[in-house]
């Protein structure tokens, strides 16, 4: 692990303190927790975003063989 400080305003410590006690965790703890849920949820918009983006790319692509053609060829059989 690596020490990190940071700087939170007079609100966020109360709060967490209050959170820290509730729950019967250390303020770090419910830090690194949220550091992770923040990361998994950047994560997981980024993948959206990017698939989101790439949906369509070949649709206007006329070098590409006609799949649907294939397709039916196939679903005959």
């Amino acid at each position: 692990m690596v020490r990190t400080q940071i700087y939170l305003t007079d609100r966020q410590r109360t709060e967490l303190e209050i959170i820290s006690k509730t729950l019967g965790k250390k303020q770090s703890e419910l830090i690194r927790e949220a550091v992770d849920r923040l990361i998994d949820q950047t994560g997981r918009r980024r993948r959206e975003s990017i698939l989101r983006e790439a949906a369509g790319i070949w649709r206007d692509r006329v070098d590409l063989p006609d799949y649907r053609a294939i397709r039916s060829e196939w679903d005959r059989g």
